[in-house]
């Protein structure tokens, strides 16, 4: 997430026609999505490893802008930008 980028609850939007049960199943989905994508880059962090964190969206724009194809990288991707760009099929 980006500094000025405000927190995912804030962001989040529900549809106007979810009941009490759908809203909790949704809002228990996002926080286990934004939790383990947390647990992760902590773990890269501690364990001083390179990530795509902060990254993926530019070098997809780049992509694009090279071969038409903007992909998101995924995160186990290898960060190295040459070995990723070979696989960008795969994305």
């Amino acid at each position: 997430m980006a500094d000025d980028e405000p927190p995912v609850a804030e962001r989040l939007t529900l549809p106007d026609d979810a009941d009490d049960e759908e809203a909790a199943a949704i809002l228990a989905a996002v926080g286990a999505h934004v939790r383990d994508s947390e647990a992760v880059a902590a773990a890269a962090a501690a364990d001083g490893e390179e990530t795509w964190d902060g990254k993926r969206w530019a070098f997809a724009g780049r992509l694009d802008a090279l071969g038409g194809r903007g992909a998101r990288v995924p995160r186990e991707a290898p960060t190295d930008e040459w070995t990723a760009s070979g696989r960008t099929k795969r994305f």
